[in-house]
């Protein structure tokens, strides 16, 4: 869920806001795991408060990774944004993230980033998506994340370099503009040292879930 720098261009002396959530529940290896990914903003066309958090509780137990980023528009389709991620659950880190978000050429809404972590390592992320539309109200969304990290951290499980990459495809039907319910498809596959790892603790390297969630628009 990427909603861009180019979905509200407003009058400029005015202020405004707009929250997207998604919950979604799935079972997976005889597990129940809920997850959750909000993104929301408030502001002008200009400046903007960008707040974003994502995550899933599995067991009673949560993990999952929460921003805040100032943005600040740079052109008709992209701002650029400074701020912090906090991730939490298997050992909590801080960063400094700084990147962009936008509408990249064929509408695939896009954010990148890069980290700085308290301890001096690097991350990377980006994220695409793009919206499919079937019929008015049914959608088909393709989206790909890749991270990458310069430090090994074996708390977390991952190595230097790429770590992993997330495809996936979610099918909505919009009820209405605020409320679409929506089925998805997630293929992760972990990439690199962290893959050697993960083998290495006799751990699959590559995992596929299917949810079922609804999408709410405030």
């Amino acid at each position: 869920m990427l909603p861009s720098a180019a979905v509200a261009q407003h009058d400029h002396s005015a202020t405004y806001h707009a929250v997207w959530l998604e919950t979604a529940y799935s079972r997976h290896d005889g597990q129940d795991t809920a997850h959750w990914d909000a993104d929301g903003w408030v502001g002008g066309d200009t400046h903007k408060l960008w707040l974003k958090s994502e995550g899933e509780v599995r067991d009673g137990d949560s993990e999952g990774e929460v921003w805040a980023l100032y943005s600040r528009n740079v052109s008709t389709f992209w701002d650029a944004q400074i701020g912090v991620r906090h991730d939490f659950g298997i050992g909590d880190r801080t960063w400094l993230a700084v990147g962009v978000n936008g509408l990249a050429p064929y509408f695939f809404e896009t954010e990148a980033h890069l980290l700085l972590g308290e301890d001096g390592t690097v991350g990377a992320r980006l994220r695409q998506e793009n919206d499919l539309l079937l019929t008015n109200r049914l959608i088909l969304s393709p989206s790909l994340e890749l991270n990458a990290v310069s430090q090994a951290n074996p708390p977390h499980g991952t190595g230097s370099g790429l770590t992993d990459a997330t495809a996936a495809l979610q099918l909505r039907y919009e009820v209405n503009r605020r409320f679409a319910p929506y089925v998805q498809l997630d293929h992760q596959r972990k990439l690199g040292d962290t893959a050697k790892r993960a083998r290495a603790a006799g751990e699959p390297d590559e995992d596929t879930r299917v949810s079922l969630g609804v999408r709410w628009l405030f």
